[in-house]
């Protein structure tokens, strides 16, 4: 009976160990890759920009001559991401394609979704823990909070829509607080009203990328420009999906030398 036990212990140490060094190789291995291959994209885009500070092409970030986002090679580089409420060093270049390559390098468009800042909605994947993490913290984010992208040529500043509000009159209240009125009135009422700003959906709920989530509306300049942020949820699991939908607030020329406020600007 000692001896079972001794055997079965040993197993068990053994077990852990092999854990142990698969949590090690998932999140540290691969953030080591992926840092690599992020700062290697990001690299990729002042070049193709003529430098951060010197924007140049179209809004999609593609040199002129070039077909925009559908014509990008998947894991090619054609926007950066900040978000502000996850400190100022958070910024991310993203990617065209959700393949596995191309989410190592970082967060990935759904292609089969709008460009940014297009009406419809503008979705990106991307990892939660292990490969650089980006969107470890989605979970955080609350009403008004600010998604601001770069494009080549735009800045495009995004608002998380109202959280966890009971009913439209709450969401109302909470989205006038950094949308326009009208805007604010729009985002929560029609096909937008009860799209939540943050939301834990089954890995099959693919309606979260739609133009207007959750109905079959096909993309339409009618429609508002919103932008979703996938990701794995919970934590080191694959069983859901944590969602965030936000509405572009407003779009602005890049500007050499200047950033949206968001970003510490004017």
């Amino acid at each position: 009976m000692t001896r079972a036990a001794g055997v079965v212990g040993e197993v068990l140490v053994t077990l852990g160990v092999v854990l142990a060094l698969f949590v090690v190789y998932q999140v540290w291995w691969t953030d080591l890759g992926a840092a690599r291959a992020q700062s290697a994209a990001d690299a990729e885009l002042d070049q193709r920009w003529g430098g951060q500070d010197n924007p140049r092409g179209r809004g999609t970030g593609v040199d002129d001559g070039d077909p925009g986002l559908s014509g990008l090679a998947d894991g090619t580089a054609f926007a950066r991401l900040y978000i502000p409420a996850f400190g100022s060093d958070y910024r991310f270049a993203v990617v065209s394609g959700t393949s596995d390559a191309a989410l190592e390098t970082g967060p990935g468009h759904y292609t089969e979704t709008q460009d940014p800042g297009e009406p419809g909605n503008f979705a990106v994947a991307g990892h939660r823990v292990g490969r650089g993490s980006p969107f470890n913290d989605l979970d955080a984010l609350r009403s008004c909070d600010a998604l601001v992208y770069a494009t080549a040529d735009r800045w495009l500043v995004y608002r998380v829509l109202p959280v966890d509000a009971p009913d439209r009159a709450s969401a109302r209240a909470r989205a006038a607080e950094c949308l326009p009125t009208d805007l604010a009135d729009r985002a929560t009422s029609g096909m937008y009203e009860g799209l939540s700003g943050v939301s834990v959906v089954r890995p099959e709920d693919v309606w979260v990328i739609d133009a207007v989530p959750g109905r079959a509306e096909p993309a339409s300049p009618d429609l508002l420009p919103l932008a979703t942020l996938t990701t794995c949820h919970p934590q080191y699991s694959a069983a859901e999906r944590l969602v965030v939908h936000a509405v572009l607030e407003r779009s602005e020329a890049r500007v050499p030398g200047e950033v949206p406020a968001e970003l510490g600007g004017r």
